[in-house]
């Protein structure tokens, strides 16, 4: 469900950050670098210049292992998502009740 940048956009963010990562400010060169959504795709669905980063390959691998609350809110935007599209599988438990009496008088005696 990720999302990459366009070119225009990519290249706009090297200008922006002037050839350095972001995080630890080490010079890069062109085509180094990587990309990354600041806040996540699954969250903003947003690959605008704003919401991109360019930073060092060790930085942006390092990135990677997010909060339990990050994971938690990523995969309830993508179960919502799946809900929502029609792709999220149905249950398959029946709901189970006490069934309706076959007479007014067994329904008497029941109470």
């Amino acid at each position: 469900m990720a999302r990459e940048f366009s070119k225009k956009v990519r290249a706009e963010a090297f200008l922006r950050c002037g050839g350095k990562c972001q995080t630890c400010g080490s010079v890069l060169k062109v085509g180094e670098g990587e990309y990354d959504h600041i806040v996540p795709y699954a969250l903003s669905e947003d690959s605008t210049l704003s919401n991109c980063q360019v930073l060092c390959i060790p930085c942006h691998r390092g990135k990677g292992a997010k909060t339990s609350d990050d994971i938690r809110a990523i995969s309830k935007a993508k179960r919502i998502w799946l809900k929502h599209n029609g792709c999220w599988p149905k249950s398959k438990t029946k709901i189970k009740g006490r069934g309706f009496p076959k007479s007014r008088e067994a329904a008497s005696e029941r109470t």
